[in-house]
């Protein structure tokens, strides 16, 4: 369905709310509800079912078309991905399936990160991070890998503003001036922030926040395995959480 289409479709419903425009909206923007489950398997790997992510946001989706004023102007695949990305989170914060120990981990992670940059003024080595730790090179990875999840706490932070940011959304003919400059300098923070990933690493971050390919098809080009492409990312935003701080949430959003 086009945009003239869309448009005529949400013109009706405003109007007059019936189940069969509900349902006709439901499976226009279920392509989106997909979307955002993949973004968000990238950071729960395995754990979670991508099928159960895109049922858990498809709830969010209902909702988002039931809440969504026409009327003020504002996107609507804006207003549903906040509202489908807190519907998954929201169950899955519900399920309580991440092990303390995981957390335990990531704060490890962090803090070693951290030590190590402020000690050499560059970013540490996989393995500086192992000796740090007392750990392998290999049981590093795999900490790595287990840990992705941890960005969910960028993800749930971003998520618990969302509702007030969305307040402040505009138009797309119109974008407010501080808006413009916080998007500038977050582009000058994050163009130093990838000046310190690896070749890979950068690639990875490029070719899915950018091109928007999935981890499939990323693993085709840089002849990886998919495994590989997800501790790729996993290592890169570590890297970046530590520069970007507060700014983390806008990045990932």
């Amino acid at each position: 369905m086009g945009t003239d289409a869309k448009q005529k479709l949400w013109e009706e419903y405003s109007k007059k709310a019936t189940p069969q425009l509900r349902e006709q909206l439901i499976l226009e923007y279920a392509g989106l509800v997909k979307i955002v489950a993949g973004r968000l398997s990238m950071y729960l790997g395995n754990n979670v079912e991508y099928d159960d992510l895109v049922g858990y946001g498809t709830f969010g989706l209902i909702d988002a078309i039931d809440k969504f004023d026409y009327d003020k102007g504002v996107k609507f695949e804006t207003y549903a991905s906040l509202r489908i990305r807190g519907a998954v989170l929201d169950q899955i914060r519900k399920m309580d399936w991440l092990p303390r120990t995981l957390r335990q981990k990531q704060k490890k992670l962090d803090a070693a990160y951290q030590k190590i940059e402020v000690e050499s003024g560059r970013i540490a080595t996989d393995e500086e991070i192992a000796q740090e730790l007392e750990i392998s090179v290999e049981e590093l990875e795999s900490w790595q890998v287990q840990t992705q999840v941890g960005n969910l706490v960028s993800l749930d932070e971003y998520m618990d503003q969302g509702e007030g940011r969305l307040e402040n959304e505009v138009s797309e003919d119109y974008v407010q001036p501080e808006r413009i400059v916080e998007q500038q300098e977050l582009k000058e923070i994050l163009a130093k922030t990838l000046k310190d990933l690896t070749e890979k690493e950068q690639k990875v971050i490029y070719l899915y926040y950018y091109e928007e390919l999935t981890l499939k098809e990323i693993s085709a080009i840089l002849e990886v395995s998919e495994s590989r492409v997800s501790q790729l990312h996993t290592k890169a935003l570590q890297k970046m959480r530590l520069k970007l701080g507060g700014n983390m949430e806008l990045f990932l959003g």
